[in-house]
């Protein structure tokens, strides 16, 4: 292996490949299983349109980064484009922050794939297999994967979300025929509950859902034509997801007879709904979990290993980060630091609860710096676009959508940080706080040690690596 930064494997990509592992990435079966039944409850039967309002949210995230890729695709995405607008300092800061988000939640995604196994080879199988094994042997195998090959390991990510995919559609048209009972009320604004108060409840949740939809920017160095696929992917990404989402919900309350209170009172609505209504298919529910699960957790250190690379590449954070395999052309050193510092925060801060329960803990702890740097991102834009392609600025795509992405991440964050908070939920603002100013502290020393780390924020373009 080679600990000398280089430079990804380039024309791995198309179209397909990204938007499969994007998808992939976001497991839309496990996000929803355990989400639906929040937004619901604050929303009431119209909780859909929370789901449609959080999907236009993205759209305009979409936007600032699709434009931020026609002009320069970068691996560090977030971090890179923070940095081109912002400079050097704020570019290790969203460095160190980011990363320190997308780690917690996939130490997040780490637990769960344990969890859910193990609780599904117990259901099915009457076999007792510990989590903590299935964990690390789930941690190995897509170590091993994603280090041989992004094209290889895209590919099973690719085939796992097509199974969840088919799985969930299916039992969503089956219990839409079985229960029959068809109408538009769940897509009426009059049935939320406490007006706009209602769909504002269940917003962060609604947004926490699509989190993994920004994965096709990272991959843009390893992508063909990345000016042009990467907007596509994350848009057709975004839109996808979003009318999936909405037609889980509404199969669910159809299912549920529009009894929200019946819907809140179920473990796991949708997995219930179907054990109920369709008996032992329901197995299926559990298997498409299974994929969800394993699919993302290959996006998620595929895509979230490429910024931490980059980061050492560029100099932002040390050179060790940097390094490629020789023969793989994978950033193999940022794979192995994201997986052992994710098992290790698993491991040190489950306390001996329950997979799902640390999965809800550390999600939220790791979507604060993510969600605030998807707002900064936005801002980001219009200055980069108006210093240094003054030719190709648009008010309406430079300014006004980033804008308008800004103020539609207000209410997740707020929602995520707002006080009186049960604990541990309440300490979560304040852990970020911290690790936002030591990030801070540590850019500025390395901004004075290194005068010339501006001039390498996004030096390898992947258009000039093709």
């Amino acid at each position: 292996m080679s600990v000398t930064p280089s430079k990804l494997r380039q024309g791995e990509l198309g179209l397909g490949h990204i938007v499969s592992a994007t998808l992939a990435n976001i497991a839309p079966a496990m996000s929803f299983y355990f989400g639906f039944a929040v937004i619901a409850d604050g929303a009431g039967v119209a909780a859909p349109l929370t789901i449609l309002a959080a999907m236009v949210a993205v759209l305009f995230l979409a936007n600032t980064l699709a434009e931020f890729s026609r002009f320069t695709p970068s691996a560090g995405s977030f971090v890179t484009f923070i940095g081109k607008g912002f400079g050097p300092t704020a570019a290790v800061t969203s460095a160190i922050f980011i990363i320190f988000g997308y780690i917690l939640a996939g130490s997040a995604v780490i637990a769960i794939m344990g969890g859910w196994t193990s609780d599904t080879i117990h259901k099915y199988l009457g076999l007792s297999i510990p989590w903590e094994i299935l964990t690390f042997a789930a941690i190995v195998l897509v170590g091993a994967m994603t280090v041989r090959g992004v094209r290889l390991s895209t590919a099973w990510a690719a085939g796992a979300f097509w199974i969840e995919l088919l799985i969930l559609v299916a039992i969503g048209i089956a219990l839409l025929v079985v229960h029959g009972q068809l109408n538009l009320h769940p897509f009426d604004p009059h049935y939320l509950d406490g007006g706009l108060k209602g769909l504002g409840l269940g917003f962060p949740i609604a947004i926490f859902l699509f989190i993994g939809w920004e994965n096709a920017s990272m991959m843009a160095e390893e992508s063909k034509n990345p000016h042009r696929l990467v907007p596509r992917a994350l848009f057709t990404s975004a839109i996808a997801i979003g009318v999936l989402y909405t037609f889980l919900a509404y199969a669910t309350e159809v299912g549920f007879g529009y009894d929200v209170k019946a819907l809140n009172a179920a473990q796991v609505p949708y997995v219930d709904l179907t054990e109920h209504l369709l008996g032992g298919i329901v197995v299926l529910l559990y298997l498409a979990g299974i994929t969800s699960i394993f699919g993302s957790l290959i996006g998620l250190v595929n895509a979230q290993s490429r910024i931490l690379f980059n980061s050492g590449r560029e100099g932002l954070l040390p050179n060790l980060f940097g390094a490629v395999h020789e023969k793989h052309q994978t950033p193999w050193a940022a794979i192995a630091t994201f997986l052992l510092i994710a098992l290790s925060l698993l491991f040190m801060f489950s306390g001996g609860q329950h997979p799902v329960d640390y999965f809800g803990e550390a999600a939220t702890c790791g979507t604060i710096p993510v969600a605030i740097i998807y707002g900064v991102t936005n801002l980001a834009l219009p200055f980069y676009v108006w210093r240094k392609q003054r030719a190709a600025f648009s008010w309406p795509r430079h300014v006004v959508l980033p804008v308008l992405g800004f103020l539609a991440m207000i209410l997740p964050i707020w929602g995520l940080i707002a006080p009186g908070q049960p604990y541990p939920f309440n300490l979560y603002p304040y852990i970020a706080l911290a690790v936002l100013i030591l990030a801070f502290i540590y850019a500025q020393r390395s901004v004075r040690r290194d005068p010339e780390l501006a001039e390498r924020i996004g030096s390898v373009v992947a258009d000039e690596v093709k």
